[in-house]
């Protein structure tokens, strides 16, 4: 049997806000050092290697983005790279792309990847994505990752599963009782205290044939906008007339072929600055550094700290505090406080719209 090609679908079109002031508009979170020497969008196509070839992987982004992303991954192909005209959630990114890879490759299976998180070992990833392709290739299933939580997140969604229907490279694959949209704090405690619940990673396999005959029953405006090649400006005008939903209400709560392989190695979303003090190693005080920035520190403990290559920040006497310095920007923050970053942002969109 002669195995089908592997496509991979980078979503690299998101804007970071809570990565403010070093996420800009100019210059995303998946575009930045965090975590390692690359930024998180190479990292995320490293981890890729020896599975999906360069060339048959495609980067969902904005178009003000088209040359970062170039710039960043000169290995994949112009044609690759796909210019979403305005952010529609991840239905239609996820399904202008999908629909891509089917009109280039039906026979394809095709991985899903967020270009913003942390994923730990790579060979352990890899050993998931293969086993994930074996079941979309023999049960035309759209796989979802979950994560085993670890504490009851309100800022992520979660998955009931149920039974373990199937083994796949001795990975247990469950079916999908429910998804559930980011709970309230106490029906999180419930989920954690229950067990049998997992975090939706946002990470999906499936094969070109299921999820095109998905979005055709479940986003069928969708499908039928963007089935065919289209032009810049005629992109522009679909895109307008679509709903702004994520691939998980529109498709996957409803579809009734779902299945879930859980993870149980390192992974992050990395959603805020406090998260880089479990994805960087700390000193012995348990301060981080990241973005290349040097740390010196005197009777400090708990802090994170953001730089660019070649700076310095110097901290005396402060506990747990959040400190970035980019370009003519400062931030200066509580680690416990590392969520309403989005406050001042939203502050600046209607006041200061330059330093965003």
């Amino acid at each position: 049997m002669v195995q089908p090609p592997l496509y991979a679908i980078l979503l690299a079109g998101g804007t970071g806000t809570r990565f403010w002031p070093a996420s800009r508009k100019s210059r995303p979170k998946q575009f930045l050092r965090i975590v390692g020497e690359r930024s998180m969008l190479a990292e995320t196509h490293a981890r890729l290697a020896g599975v999906v070839e360069p060339e048959h992987t495609l980067v969902v982004t904005t178009r003000d983005q088209l040359d970062l992303v170039r710039a960043t991954l000169p290995e994949i192909p112009e044609r690759n790279v796909l210019a979403e005209p305005q952010g529609r959630n991840t239905g239609p990114c996820i399904a202008l792309a999908a629909l891509e890879v089917r009109r280039r490759a039906p026979e394809a299976v095709q991985i899903v990847l967020p270009a913003d998180h942390v994923i730990r070992p790579r060979e352990a990833f890899q050993s998931t994505l293969r086993a994930a392709v074996d079941v979309a290739l023999d049960q035309r299933s759209l796989l979802v990752f979950g994560i085993h939580p670890s504490f009851p997140a309100t800022a992520f969604g979660w998955i009931k599963a149920g039974a373990v229907e199937s083994i796949s490279r001795g990975q247990p694959v469950h079916s999908v009782e429910r998804f559930v949209e980011k709970p309230a704090l106490a029906r999180a405690r419930e989920f954690l205290e229950q067990g049998g619940y997992f975090w939706n990673s946002g990470m999906f396999v499936w094969s070109s044939a299921a999820i095109a005959a998905a979005l055709a029953e479940f986003m069928p405006a969708a499908h039928a906008a963007l089935q065919q090649p289209l032009a810049p400006a005629e992109l522009e005008r679909a895109y307008a007339q679509l709903d702004s939903v994520a691939i998980d209400v529109a498709v996957l709560e409803r579809a009734r072929s779902v299945r879930m392989l859980p993870i149980s190695y390192f992974w992050s979303d990395v959603g805020s600055w406090d998260a880089l003090g479990t994805v960087i190693a700390p000193d012995a005080d348990g301060n981080v550094a990241s973005g290349g920035a040097r740390l010196v520190t005197s009777d400090a403990s708990g802090c994170i700290a953001y730089g660019a290559e070649g700076s310095l920040v110097a901290l005396i006497g402060v506990d747990d505090l959040i400190v970035v310095q980019t370009g003519p920007t400062t931030l200066v923050c509580r680690r416990d406080r590392a969520q309403d970053v989005k406050r001042i942002v939203e502050r600046l969109q209607a006041e200061r719209s330059e330093f965003l």
